[in-house]
């Protein structure tokens, strides 16, 4: 986010690097179209480029350009992520996680980072079912599933120990650094077969309506997922100068997951 409006990137991969084992929808043109056109609809200005996340000469290239441009940067958010889930992914389901979720991450925060001053702020997005052991379970339910699932979750435990590591470091330059780790969010990743699959695996083909029964069993208060604006506020909140004096957190969105996971 520079100083006078955002520069969106879509974690859409070029040609050259498609993620071959994605299974739930990517963010599409269409996707960054809309952004632009709210960003713009409340008045402000805002530079959109298309990058692979996992390239870091192109990310590099398009945020020096928006900074250029826009004449700086406060906030970085690393949001960008896949979870290719099932026993039917290949291999490269972990790698094609890992690459987005974690080195993607680090990518975004690398390139920008040398453009942050004092009261800078890096937000990364976690996950909760990320932080839970594959040797233990979702729910009961076991881990998730397959290599794209090993892949995301240990992507999302190395997150969560670069956020502190990365926070300590640059603490003396006033730039702060925090992790958010959501539940399960109504957004495009959790309305699919492989996600239905790990919450009623009792089932052949569970539907949404069947997988429904039992996402709330994850949390410790009664309900089945958050919505995508309770993430937003969260980032809203962190990239502000209300969240001064707050890095190196874990924020927990989960309605008590976390507490009930024991993580």
């Amino acid at each position: 986010m520079a100083s006078s409006s955002p520069s969106c990137h879509a974690p859409k991969p070029s040609p050259r690097s498609a993620l071959r084992s994605t299974v739930t929808p990517l963010a599409s043109g269409a996707d960054l179209e809309e952004t632009v056109r709210l960003v713009e609809k409340s008045g402000r200005r805002v530079i959109a480029s298309q990058v692979d996340v996992r390239d870091r000469v192109g990310l590099q290239k398009a945020l020096d350009d928006a900074v250029a441009e826009l004449g700086g940067l406060h906030v970085i958010v690393a949001n960008a992520a896949i979870c290719p889930l099932g026993n039917d992914v290949p291999v490269q389901g972990f790698i094609d996680a890992f690459d987005v979720d974690f080195i993607g991450v680090v990518n975004t925060v690398h390139v920008g980072l040398p453009h942050l001053g004092e009261c800078g702020s890096v937000i990364i997005t976690g996950s909760v079912a990320g932080l839970v052991p594959q040797a233990g379970g979702v729910n009961g339910q076991g881990g998730l599933q397959g290599p794209g699932g090993d892949g995301y979750g240990l992507a999302k435990k190395m997150v969560r120990d670069y956020t502190r590591s990365l926070a300590l470091s640059v603490g003396p330059s006033k730039i702060r650094v925090n992790a958010i780790h959501p539940t399960n969010v109504d957004a495009d990743m959790l309305p699919n077969p492989a996600m239905y699959k790990t919450f009623r695996p009792d089932l052949a083909d569970p539907t949404r309506t069947d997988a429904e029964v039992t996402f709330p069993f994850m949390q410790a208060m009664p309900i089945p997922y958050v919505e995508p604006a309770d993430i937003s506020h969260a980032v809203v909140y962190l990239a502000s100068d209300e969240s001064r004096y707050v890095t190196g957190q874990q924020l927990f969105v989960d309605a008590g997951a976390s507490l009930k996971l024991g993580i």
